[in-house]
């Protein structure tokens, strides 16, 4: 198993510690932040995938290309893969929306 964690230095008092550790096609990610603490959608651990150093204060800025590189064939990037998909449809969808909103208020002052 392989494992780096970062410290990452945001609005809280103290870093939050993200760290993602690689078991063959695993890989898992944690974060001390709130919503990573309760299982929750964390910016920070998405962040470091996506290859972004800001706010790292650990000094190991350059090993998020590391944790980048054994993304490629995992669970993770399956699922990353399907939200990216899915924001492509909500974008689509709200475009949609507001087409059809302006529609309404035409509609309306006729």
């Amino acid at each position: 198993m392989e494992e780096i964690y970062f410290l990452i230095q945001v609005s809280a008092a103290e870093p939050y510690k993200v760290t993602f550790r690689k078991r063959g096609n695993n890989l898992s990610a944690y974060c001390t932040c709130p919503a990573g603490e309760n299982g929750q959608y964390c910016k920070h651990r998405f962040r470091i995938l996506g290859g972004s150093v800001e706010g790292i204060v650990s000094g190991n800025s350059d090993d998020v290309m590391i944790v980048k590189s054994w993304l490629p064939g995992t669970d993770v990037e399956e699922a990353l893969l399907e939200v990216a998909e899915k924001e492509i449809l909500l974008e689509k969808a709200k475009k949609n929306l507001s087409t059809v909103k302006k529609k309404l208020a035409r509609t309306m002052n006729d």
